[in-house]
């Protein structure tokens, strides 16, 4: 059992859900992650979304796009994402890291090298927005046999046979896109959101972890009604980008999240 499934099955065992923040590795500063990682941590997220920036990030709306073009300009890349994951587990943080990143810079890292340095670094999962099952036959191998989780996206828009593909391939947790665009906080959540959520449902027993637009506390806690995770990206991003303390604004803006997702639950 992944330490992925772990989380989850042991906040089921609690009845609580899953908060899973996003941050740019690299943003504001080289190093930021270092301390807003363990600091996300403490204020209660469960699992950290590590999100690797790209030149060309086509699922990234305008914050995170941003974000990680400040952040590459500051020298990051997928190798030293990897050794920062490295240094936060030699620091004894201990949640699982989901690596988002896309797909071009892991196949020139090299698939079978790119799977051993992620183990190694403590990574346990793996979100790639742009490659879809259907194409991920080489990077799934070598992932699984090092025992990464592999996770795909799933938009409100599939149809069943997609949905039964997804689920069936995905490891650890599927990854439920709220609405049809770009990351981005959003003033309110999709109207169809739990009858997708509700739709997926029927078909797996795997926890569905909900992302994209999910803004606020009280947000947070309305999909924390109806899912098994809230993934929080682009407004903790913003937060984070804008503060006088990057720390501190993380900390505080995790802890607002999970009390309001521990009130919801």
């Amino acid at each position: 059992m992944s330490r992925i499934t772990e989380t989850f099955e042991s906040l089921k065992q609690n009845g609580r859900k899953a908060l899973m923040p996003y941050v740019t590795m690299g943003y504001p500063a080289l190093e930021s992650a270092l301390e807003i990682v363990p600091a996300m941590a403490e204020a209660g997220a469960d699992l950290v979304e590590l999100g690797v920036p790209f030149s060309d990030p086509l699922a990234d709306g305008a914050t995170i796009q941003a974000a990680g073009q400040r952040a590459l300009a500051n020298g990051m890349s997928l190798a030293l994402c990897l050794e920062q994951a490295a240094t936060l587990r030699a620091r004894s943080v201990t949640v699982p890291f989901v690596l988002m990143g896309y797909y071009n810079p892991i196949m020139q890292f090299g698939f079978e090298r790119f799977a051993e340095r992620a183990l190694a670094s403590g990574i346990d999962g793996l979100i790639v927005p742009d490659l879809p099952p259907e194409e991920a036959e080489a990077l799934y191998a070598a992932a699984t046999a090092q025992g990464l989780d592999v996770i795909f996206l799933l938009a409100p828009t599939s149809d069943a046979a997609r949905v039964q593909t997804v689920t069936a391939q995905s490891g650890g947790f599927v990854y439920l896109v709220s609405l049809v665009g770009v990351t981005g906080a959003r003033e309110s959540l999709p109207p169809g959101l739990a009858d997708f959520v509700a739709r997926v449902r029927a078909v797996t027993d795997k926890p569905l972890a909900v992302g994209f637009g999910i803004a606020t506390p009280e947000q947070a806690a309305q999909v924390a009604r109806i899912a098994d995770g809230v993934i929080v990206g682009s407004a903790l991003v913003k937060a984070i980008g804008t503060a006088e303390h990057p720390v501190e604004a993380a900390r505080a803006f995790v802890a607002a999240l999970r009390v309001a997702m521990d009130a919801a639950a």
